[in-house]
Protein backbone atom coordinates (compact mmCIF):
# COMPACT_ATOMS: atom_id res chain seq x y z
CA UNK A 1 0.00 0.00 0.00
CA UNK A 2 1.55 3.18 -0.72
CA UNK A 3 0.85 6.22 1.78
CA UNK A 4 -1.14 8.07 -0.75
CA UNK A 5 -3.69 8.74 -3.40
CA UNK A 6 -4.14 10.18 -6.86
CA UNK A 7 -6.43 13.24 -6.79
CA UNK A 8 -7.47 15.33 -9.95
CA UNK A 9 -8.55 18.89 -10.29
CA UNK A 10 -8.51 21.59 -13.51
CA UNK A 11 -4.70 21.37 -13.39
CA UNK A 12 -4.32 17.63 -13.21
CA UNK A 13 -3.47 14.83 -10.78
CA UNK A 14 -1.89 16.08 -7.48
CA UNK A 15 -0.21 13.31 -4.99
CA UNK A 16 -2.87 13.61 -1.36
CA UNK A 17 -2.37 11.75 1.63
CA UNK A 18 -3.67 8.71 1.47
CA UNK A 19 -6.27 8.85 4.98
CA UNK A 20 -6.94 12.60 3.89
CA UNK A 21 -10.31 13.98 3.01
CA UNK A 22 -9.51 16.37 1.45
CA UNK A 23 -8.38 16.60 -2.29
CA UNK A 24 -6.85 18.03 -5.01
CA UNK A 25 -7.29 21.72 -4.22
CA UNK A 26 -6.52 21.45 -0.44
CA UNK A 27 -3.13 19.28 -1.49
CA UNK A 28 -2.00 22.84 -3.76
CA UNK A 29 -2.30 24.95 -1.12
CA UNK A 30 -0.69 22.79 1.55
CA UNK A 31 2.32 22.86 -1.05
CA UNK A 32 2.23 26.65 -2.19
CA UNK A 33 1.85 28.03 1.56
CA UNK A 34 3.68 26.61 3.64
CA UNK A 35 3.89 30.05 5.45
CA UNK A 36 3.13 29.83 9.56
CA UNK A 37 2.36 26.36 10.56
CA UNK A 38 -1.37 27.25 11.61
CA UNK A 39 -4.29 26.60 10.74
CA UNK A 40 -7.76 27.66 10.97
CA UNK A 41 -9.82 28.30 14.59
CA UNK A 42 -12.48 25.95 15.12
CA UNK A 43 -14.85 28.91 14.55
CA UNK A 44 -14.36 29.11 10.97
CA UNK A 45 -14.27 25.54 10.77
CA UNK A 46 -17.83 25.28 12.61
CA UNK A 47 -19.22 28.44 10.28
CA UNK A 48 -17.93 26.97 7.00
CA UNK A 49 -19.75 23.73 7.54
CA UNK A 50 -22.48 25.15 8.69
CA UNK A 51 -23.07 27.02 5.57
CA UNK A 52 -22.54 24.35 3.49
CA UNK A 53 -25.11 22.01 5.76
CA UNK A 54 -27.85 25.00 5.40
CA UNK A 55 -27.14 25.19 1.54
CA UNK A 56 -27.59 21.38 1.14
CA UNK A 57 -30.77 21.61 3.10
CA UNK A 58 -32.05 24.83 1.20
CA UNK A 59 -31.19 23.11 -1.89
CA UNK A 60 -32.93 20.12 -1.15
CA UNK A 61 -35.95 21.67 -0.36
CA UNK A 62 -35.84 23.41 -3.32
CA UNK A 63 -35.89 19.95 -5.16
CA UNK A 64 -32.29 21.07 -7.11
CA UNK A 65 -30.42 18.58 -5.33
CA UNK A 66 -30.45 14.77 -5.36
CA UNK A 67 -32.29 13.48 -2.29
CA UNK A 68 -29.22 11.16 -1.26
CA UNK A 69 -26.61 13.77 -1.95
CA UNK A 70 -28.42 16.38 -0.31
CA UNK A 71 -28.71 13.94 2.47
CA UNK A 72 -24.99 12.88 2.69
CA UNK A 73 -23.78 16.31 2.15
CA UNK A 74 -25.51 17.60 5.41
CA UNK A 75 -24.69 14.08 7.84
CA UNK A 76 -20.78 14.89 6.74
CA UNK A 77 -21.50 18.83 7.32
CA UNK A 78 -23.22 17.87 10.91
CA UNK A 79 -20.33 16.01 11.50
CA UNK A 80 -17.59 18.54 10.53
CA UNK A 81 -19.87 20.79 12.70
CA UNK A 82 -19.25 18.81 15.57
CA UNK A 83 -15.62 19.11 15.60
CA UNK A 84 -14.84 15.09 13.95
CA UNK A 85 -12.74 16.37 10.92
CA UNK A 86 -10.80 18.98 12.38
CA UNK A 87 -7.21 17.66 11.59
CA UNK A 88 -8.07 17.74 7.87
CA UNK A 89 -8.59 21.45 7.88
CA UNK A 90 -4.57 22.40 6.79
CA UNK A 91 -4.70 25.43 5.06
CA UNK A 92 -2.42 28.24 6.30
CA UNK A 93 -4.01 31.67 6.63
CA UNK A 94 -1.62 33.05 4.56
CA UNK A 95 -2.87 32.00 1.34
CA UNK A 96 -4.02 32.94 -1.89
CA UNK A 97 -6.66 35.95 -1.59
CA UNK A 98 -10.56 35.73 -0.69
CA UNK A 99 -9.50 32.56 0.76
CA UNK A 100 -10.56 30.10 -2.41
CA UNK A 101 -8.04 27.11 -0.57
CA UNK A 102 -10.41 27.32 2.28
CA UNK A 103 -13.48 27.04 1.08
CA UNK A 104 -12.47 24.32 -1.30
CA UNK A 105 -10.67 22.29 2.01
CA UNK A 106 -14.28 22.61 3.66
CA UNK A 107 -16.02 21.27 0.19
CA UNK A 108 -13.25 18.25 -0.17
CA UNK A 109 -13.80 17.41 2.76
CA UNK A 110 -17.50 17.76 3.11
CA UNK A 111 -17.87 15.80 -0.49
CA UNK A 112 -15.15 12.91 0.52
CA UNK A 113 -17.38 12.48 3.76
CA UNK A 114 -20.52 11.97 2.26
CA UNK A 115 -19.48 9.96 -1.08
CA UNK A 116 -17.52 7.44 2.04
CA UNK A 117 -21.09 7.68 3.44
CA UNK A 118 -22.52 6.59 0.28
CA UNK A 119 -20.42 3.69 0.32
CA UNK A 120 -17.61 4.93 -1.54
CA UNK A 121 -13.94 4.74 -0.27
CA UNK A 122 -11.72 7.63 -0.64
CA UNK A 123 -9.66 6.97 -3.62
CA UNK A 124 -12.60 5.48 -6.03
CA UNK A 125 -12.32 7.52 -9.16
CA UNK A 126 -15.88 7.94 -9.53
CA UNK A 127 -18.10 9.29 -6.66
CA UNK A 128 -21.46 10.74 -7.19
CA UNK A 129 -20.77 13.95 -4.68
CA UNK A 130 -18.38 16.40 -6.12
CA UNK A 131 -16.90 19.60 -3.98
CA UNK A 132 -18.05 21.81 -6.42
CA UNK A 133 -21.26 21.06 -8.21
CA UNK A 134 -22.85 19.96 -5.18
CA UNK A 135 -21.49 21.09 -1.84
CA UNK A 136 -20.51 24.52 -2.94
CA UNK A 137 -23.78 24.53 -4.93
CA UNK A 138 -24.97 28.18 -5.85
CA UNK A 139 -21.85 29.28 -3.36
CA UNK A 140 -18.96 31.23 -4.24
CA UNK A 141 -15.83 31.58 -1.74
CA UNK A 142 -16.53 35.81 -2.50
CA UNK A 143 -20.20 35.08 -0.40
CA UNK A 144 -19.07 32.35 1.89
CA UNK A 145 -15.75 33.18 3.26
CA UNK A 146 -17.53 36.87 4.73
CA UNK A 147 -20.76 34.87 5.39
CA UNK A 148 -18.64 32.92 7.69
CA UNK A 149 -16.34 35.47 9.28
CA UNK A 150 -19.77 37.05 10.30
CA UNK A 151 -21.00 33.61 11.67
CA UNK A 152 -17.71 32.28 13.74
CA UNK A 153 -17.43 35.42 15.65
CA UNK A 154 -21.08 35.22 16.46
CA UNK A 155 -20.86 31.37 17.46
CA UNK A 156 -18.25 32.75 20.23
CA UNK A 157 -20.33 35.82 21.05
CA UNK A 158 -21.62 34.61 24.47
CA UNK A 159 -18.74 32.82 25.58
CA UNK A 160 -16.81 36.00 25.44
CA UNK A 161 -19.59 38.45 27.07
CA UNK A 162 -19.56 35.61 29.88
CA UNK A 163 -16.14 36.03 30.17
CA UNK A 164 -15.46 39.00 30.33
CA UNK A 165 -19.28 39.65 32.86
CA UNK A 166 -17.08 36.98 34.74
CA UNK A 167 -14.10 39.73 35.25
CA UNK A 168 -16.91 42.10 36.16
CA UNK A 169 -18.27 40.05 38.95
CA UNK A 170 -15.18 39.47 40.06
CA UNK A 171 -14.57 43.47 40.61
CA UNK A 172 -17.54 43.67 41.74
CA UNK A 173 -16.95 41.42 44.72
CA UNK A 174 -13.83 42.59 45.47
CA UNK A 175 -15.05 46.37 45.13
CA UNK A 176 -17.37 44.91 48.04
CA UNK A 177 -14.90 43.92 50.16
CA UNK A 178 -12.85 46.56 50.29
CA UNK A 179 -15.49 49.84 50.32
CA UNK A 180 -14.48 50.74 53.60
CA UNK A 181 -11.02 50.68 52.94
CA UNK A 182 -9.57 54.55 52.51
CA UNK A 183 -6.16 55.17 50.46
CA UNK A 184 -4.15 57.94 48.77
CA UNK A 185 -6.12 58.76 45.53
CA UNK A 186 -3.73 59.54 43.14
CA UNK A 187 -3.44 61.54 39.90
CA UNK A 188 -0.30 61.91 37.43
CA UNK A 189 1.06 59.37 39.59
CA UNK A 190 1.10 62.25 42.48
CA UNK A 191 -0.88 62.20 45.80
CA UNK A 192 -4.31 63.27 45.29
CA UNK A 193 -7.70 63.72 47.45
CA UNK A 194 -9.05 60.34 49.01
CA UNK A 195 -11.02 57.17 47.43
CA UNK A 196 -11.91 54.14 48.57
CA UNK A 197 -10.04 51.06 46.73
CA UNK A 198 -13.46 49.70 46.57
CA UNK A 199 -14.45 52.86 44.48
CA UNK A 200 -11.17 52.04 42.08
CA UNK A 201 -12.10 48.55 41.65
CA UNK A 202 -16.33 49.33 41.31
CA UNK A 203 -14.99 51.64 38.26
CA UNK A 204 -12.78 48.38 36.69
CA UNK A 205 -15.95 47.18 36.88
CA UNK A 206 -18.10 49.37 35.28
CA UNK A 207 -15.46 50.10 32.37
CA UNK A 208 -15.75 46.43 31.73
CA UNK A 209 -19.39 46.20 31.49
CA UNK A 210 -19.50 49.40 29.07
CA UNK A 211 -16.94 47.42 26.90
CA UNK A 212 -19.51 44.12 26.92
CA UNK A 213 -21.71 47.09 25.61
CA UNK A 214 -19.89 48.01 22.54
CA UNK A 215 -18.99 44.38 21.73
CA UNK A 216 -22.67 44.02 21.91
CA UNK A 217 -23.68 46.68 19.65
CA UNK A 218 -20.76 45.83 17.57
CA UNK A 219 -22.34 42.24 16.91
CA UNK A 220 -25.30 43.48 15.37
CA UNK A 221 -23.64 44.39 12.23
CA UNK A 222 -22.43 41.02 11.77
CA UNK A 223 -25.92 39.49 11.63
CA UNK A 224 -26.08 40.55 8.37
CA UNK A 225 -25.21 38.08 6.21
CA UNK A 226 -24.97 38.33 2.11
CA UNK A 227 -24.56 34.50 1.28
CA UNK A 228 -26.22 34.03 -1.72
CA UNK A 229 -24.45 36.74 -3.49
CA UNK A 230 -22.22 34.55 -4.96
CA UNK A 231 -19.03 35.97 -7.30
CA UNK A 232 -19.79 40.03 -6.75
CA UNK A 233 -23.29 40.49 -5.60
CA UNK A 234 -25.60 39.49 -8.22
CA UNK A 235 -26.12 36.05 -7.31
CA UNK A 236 -25.48 34.13 -10.48
CA UNK A 237 -25.99 30.84 -10.50
CA UNK A 238 -28.53 30.89 -6.96
CA UNK A 239 -32.24 30.48 -6.76
CA UNK A 240 -34.09 33.39 -6.58
CA UNK A 241 -35.53 31.93 -3.14
CA UNK A 242 -32.45 30.68 -2.07
CA UNK A 243 -30.89 33.81 0.37
CA UNK A 244 -34.16 34.38 2.19
CA UNK A 245 -34.02 30.80 2.54
CA UNK A 246 -30.53 30.49 3.79
CA UNK A 247 -31.17 32.79 6.57
CA UNK A 248 -33.78 31.11 7.55
CA UNK A 249 -32.00 27.91 7.76
CA UNK A 250 -29.16 29.33 9.59
CA UNK A 251 -30.95 30.86 12.45
CA UNK A 252 -32.89 27.41 13.03
CA UNK A 253 -29.86 25.16 12.35
CA UNK A 254 -27.77 27.96 14.54
CA UNK A 255 -29.96 29.59 17.48
CA UNK A 256 -28.39 32.41 16.11
CA UNK A 257 -30.52 35.30 14.74
CA UNK A 258 -29.40 36.57 11.48
CA UNK A 259 -30.62 38.90 8.97
CA UNK A 260 -31.10 39.33 5.04
CA UNK A 261 -28.13 41.96 3.73
CA UNK A 262 -30.27 44.75 2.54
CA UNK A 263 -27.47 45.25 -0.25
CA UNK A 264 -25.23 42.18 -1.34
CA UNK A 265 -23.18 44.30 -3.35
CA UNK A 266 -22.45 45.82 -0.54
CA UNK A 267 -22.19 42.81 1.53
CA UNK A 268 -19.28 41.16 -0.71
CA UNK A 269 -16.87 44.59 -1.21
CA UNK A 270 -17.28 45.78 2.69
CA UNK A 271 -15.79 44.51 6.00
CA UNK A 272 -16.40 47.40 7.77
CA UNK A 273 -18.63 45.04 10.12
CA UNK A 274 -15.85 43.22 10.92
CA UNK A 275 -13.38 46.18 11.24
CA UNK A 276 -16.25 47.68 13.78
CA UNK A 277 -16.09 44.50 15.96
CA UNK A 278 -12.91 43.78 15.87
CA UNK A 279 -12.29 47.56 17.22
CA UNK A 280 -14.85 46.94 20.48
CA UNK A 281 -12.56 44.28 20.69
CA UNK A 282 -9.26 46.62 20.92
CA UNK A 283 -11.42 49.16 23.06
CA UNK A 284 -11.74 46.62 25.53
CA UNK A 285 -7.91 45.47 25.14
CA UNK A 286 -6.70 48.87 26.28
CA UNK A 287 -9.32 48.95 28.88
CA UNK A 288 -7.85 45.75 30.09
CA UNK A 289 -4.19 46.86 29.40
CA UNK A 290 -5.02 50.08 31.91
CA UNK A 291 -6.53 48.04 34.71
CA UNK A 292 -3.76 45.33 34.33
CA UNK A 293 -1.19 48.12 34.59
CA UNK A 294 -3.06 49.84 37.61
CA UNK A 295 -2.76 46.24 39.59
CA UNK A 296 0.37 45.89 38.70
CA UNK A 297 1.19 49.49 40.08
CA UNK A 298 -1.17 49.17 43.35
CA UNK A 299 0.93 45.70 43.73
CA UNK A 300 4.51 47.35 43.65
CA UNK A 301 6.66 46.36 46.09
CA UNK A 302 6.33 44.66 48.59
CA UNK A 303 8.59 46.73 50.70
CA UNK A 304 9.67 49.64 48.22
CA UNK A 305 6.29 50.08 46.33
CA UNK A 306 2.89 51.01 47.19
CA UNK A 307 2.29 46.85 47.95
CA UNK A 308 -1.57 48.68 48.79
CA UNK A 309 -2.78 44.89 47.32
CA UNK A 310 -1.06 41.40 47.14
CA UNK A 311 -1.37 39.60 43.81
CA UNK A 312 -2.21 35.78 44.43
CA UNK A 313 0.92 33.84 44.59
CA UNK A 314 1.00 31.13 41.25
CA UNK A 315 4.69 30.64 40.35
CA UNK A 316 8.11 32.22 41.42
CA UNK A 317 8.81 35.36 40.13
CA UNK A 318 12.82 34.90 40.07
CA UNK A 319 15.32 31.93 38.76
CA UNK A 320 18.02 33.89 40.84
CA UNK A 321 16.34 36.06 43.54
CA UNK A 322 14.85 33.68 46.48
CA UNK A 323 11.79 34.51 47.49
CA UNK A 324 10.31 37.12 44.68
CA UNK A 325 6.79 37.10 43.37
CA UNK A 326 5.80 38.81 40.43
CA UNK A 327 2.12 39.96 39.39
CA UNK A 328 2.56 37.30 36.36
CA UNK A 329 -1.40 37.38 35.63
CA UNK A 330 -1.29 40.95 34.96
CA UNK A 331 1.81 40.93 32.77
CA UNK A 332 -0.07 37.84 30.75
CA UNK A 333 -3.03 39.95 30.52
CA UNK A 334 -0.98 42.78 28.77
CA UNK A 335 0.64 40.80 26.38
CA UNK A 336 -2.34 39.09 25.55
CA UNK A 337 -4.41 42.26 24.82
CA UNK A 338 -1.34 43.91 22.70
CA UNK A 339 -1.56 41.05 20.77
CA UNK A 340 -5.25 41.70 20.14
CA UNK A 341 -4.75 45.11 19.09
CA UNK A 342 -1.85 44.28 17.17
CA UNK A 343 -4.26 41.69 15.05
CA UNK A 344 -7.14 45.12 15.00
CA UNK A 345 -4.37 46.81 13.35
CA UNK A 346 -4.13 43.96 10.60
CA UNK A 347 -7.88 44.09 9.68
CA UNK A 348 -8.03 47.15 9.40
CA UNK A 349 -5.35 47.20 6.90
CA UNK A 350 -7.00 43.93 5.24
CA UNK A 351 -10.60 45.73 5.31
CA UNK A 352 -9.24 48.85 3.56
CA UNK A 353 -7.24 46.95 0.69
CA UNK A 354 -10.41 45.82 -0.74
CA UNK A 355 -10.96 46.26 -4.08
CA UNK A 356 -13.99 46.80 -6.61
CA UNK A 357 -16.13 43.86 -5.86
CA UNK A 358 -14.15 41.61 -3.64
CA UNK A 359 -11.82 41.80 -0.35
CA UNK A 360 -9.17 39.56 -1.50
CA UNK A 361 -7.59 39.63 2.30
CA UNK A 362 -10.28 38.17 4.12
CA UNK A 363 -8.09 34.97 5.17
CA UNK A 364 -6.35 37.10 7.35
CA UNK A 365 -9.20 38.91 8.62
CA UNK A 366 -10.66 35.90 9.74
CA UNK A 367 -8.07 34.48 11.00
CA UNK A 368 -6.99 37.58 13.22
CA UNK A 369 -10.80 38.22 14.30
CA UNK A 370 -11.22 35.01 15.47
CA UNK A 371 -7.81 35.07 17.38
CA UNK A 372 -8.29 38.20 19.08
CA UNK A 373 -11.77 36.27 20.35
CA UNK A 374 -9.86 33.62 21.30
CA UNK A 375 -6.96 35.15 22.98
CA UNK A 376 -9.70 37.43 24.90
CA UNK A 377 -11.72 34.76 26.27
CA UNK A 378 -8.60 33.15 27.80
CA UNK A 379 -6.86 35.18 28.88
CA UNK A 380 -9.47 37.09 30.61
CA UNK A 381 -10.73 33.87 32.36
CA UNK A 382 -7.62 33.58 33.53
CA UNK A 383 -7.09 36.71 34.55
CA UNK A 384 -9.94 36.68 36.77
CA UNK A 385 -9.78 33.19 38.61
CA UNK A 386 -5.97 33.58 39.14
CA UNK A 387 -5.86 37.22 39.92
CA UNK A 388 -9.06 39.31 40.54
CA UNK A 389 -10.85 36.44 42.39
CA UNK A 390 -7.55 36.05 44.83
CA UNK A 391 -6.17 39.94 45.34
CA UNK A 392 -5.63 40.74 49.50
CA UNK A 393 -6.15 43.94 50.30
CA UNK A 394 -3.44 45.60 52.56
CA UNK A 395 -5.85 48.25 54.62
CA UNK A 396 -2.63 49.47 56.90
CA UNK A 397 -0.28 49.67 53.85
CA UNK A 398 -3.12 51.82 52.21
CA UNK A 399 -4.08 53.89 55.17
CA UNK A 400 -0.55 54.52 56.24
CA UNK A 401 0.25 56.17 52.80
CA UNK A 402 -3.16 58.03 53.09
CA UNK A 403 -1.81 59.23 56.64
CA UNK A 404 0.67 61.02 54.63
CA UNK A 405 -0.73 62.37 52.02
CA UNK A 406 -0.63 66.53 52.49
CA UNK A 407 -3.47 67.07 49.33
CA UNK A 408 -6.08 66.19 51.98
CA UNK A 409 -5.68 69.47 52.73
CA UNK A 410 -8.00 70.13 49.56
CA UNK A 411 -11.09 69.43 51.86
CA UNK A 412 -10.69 72.55 53.75
CA UNK A 413 -10.55 74.71 50.25
CA UNK A 414 -14.19 75.89 51.25
CA UNK A 415 -13.25 76.61 54.70
CA UNK A 416 -9.92 78.44 55.04
CA UNK A 417 -9.34 78.97 51.17
CA UNK A 418 -6.90 78.16 48.61
CA UNK A 419 -3.59 80.01 49.32
CA UNK A 420 -4.51 79.34 53.12
CA UNK A 421 -4.55 75.75 52.39
CA UNK A 422 -1.04 75.60 49.80
CA UNK A 423 0.40 77.28 53.00
CA UNK A 424 -0.66 73.99 55.30
CA UNK A 425 0.47 71.41 52.53
CA UNK A 426 3.43 72.76 52.39
CA UNK A 427 4.26 73.49 55.72
CA UNK A 428 3.38 69.56 56.95
CA UNK A 429 5.54 68.44 53.39
CA UNK A 430 8.20 70.30 54.71
CA UNK A 431 8.18 69.50 58.70
CA UNK A 432 6.95 66.03 58.13
CA UNK A 433 3.85 66.32 59.62
CA UNK A 434 0.25 65.93 59.50
CA UNK A 435 -1.99 67.93 57.98
CA UNK A 436 -4.41 68.48 60.87
CA UNK A 437 -1.52 69.62 63.44
CA UNK A 438 -0.64 72.22 60.88
CA UNK A 439 -4.10 73.83 60.50
CA UNK A 440 -4.25 73.77 64.48
CA UNK A 441 -1.35 74.77 64.73
CA UNK A 442 -1.66 78.22 63.02
CA UNK A 443 -4.90 78.91 64.30
CA UNK A 444 -7.11 78.46 61.37
CA UNK A 445 -9.33 75.52 62.71
CA UNK A 446 -10.01 74.16 66.32
CA UNK A 447 -8.46 70.53 67.08
CA UNK A 448 -12.61 69.59 66.45
CA UNK A 449 -13.43 71.48 63.52
CA UNK A 450 -10.40 69.80 61.97
CA UNK A 451 -11.42 66.57 62.64
CA UNK A 452 -14.65 66.73 61.17
CA UNK A 453 -13.38 68.34 58.37
CA UNK A 454 -10.47 66.35 57.64
CA UNK A 455 -12.57 62.84 57.93
CA UNK A 456 -11.05 60.80 54.92
CA UNK A 457 -14.40 58.31 54.65
CA UNK A 458 -16.44 61.53 54.15
CA UNK A 459 -14.38 62.88 51.48
CA UNK A 460 -14.87 60.11 49.38
CA UNK A 461 -18.56 60.71 49.67
CA UNK A 462 -18.66 63.85 47.83
CA UNK A 463 -20.05 67.64 48.61
CA UNK A 464 -18.70 70.09 50.90
CA UNK A 465 -16.62 69.18 53.78
CA UNK A 466 -16.47 71.13 57.45
CA UNK A 467 -18.51 74.38 56.87
CA UNK A 468 -20.71 73.82 59.51
CA UNK A 469 -18.20 73.01 61.89
CA UNK A 470 -16.14 76.35 60.97
CA UNK A 471 -19.51 78.21 61.74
Amino acid sequence: MTDYRIEKDSLGEVKVPANAYYAAQTQRAVQNFPISGMKPYPAFIWSMATIKRAAAEVHLDLRLLDEKVATAIMQAADEVIAGKFNEHFVVDPFQAGAGTSHNMNVNEVISNRANEILGYKLDDTKKPVNPNDHVNMAQSTNDSIPTAIRLGALWRLEELVASLQGCVNAFRAKAAEADDVVKSGRTHLQDAVPIRLGQEFGAYAKAIERDIEKIRMAAEGLRRLGIGGTANGTGLNAHEEYHPRMIQKITALTGITVYESDDLFESMQSLQDATFFSSALRTAAQDFTRIANDIRLLASGPTTGLAEITCPTVQPGSSIMPGKVNPVMAEMLNMAMYHIMGNDFTILMGAQAGQLELNVMMPIVAHNLFESMHVMIGAVNAFTEKCVAGLIINREKAESWLAKNPILVTALNPIIGYNKGAEVAKKALAENRSIREIVVELGYLTAEEADKALNAYEMTTGGIKGIAAAG
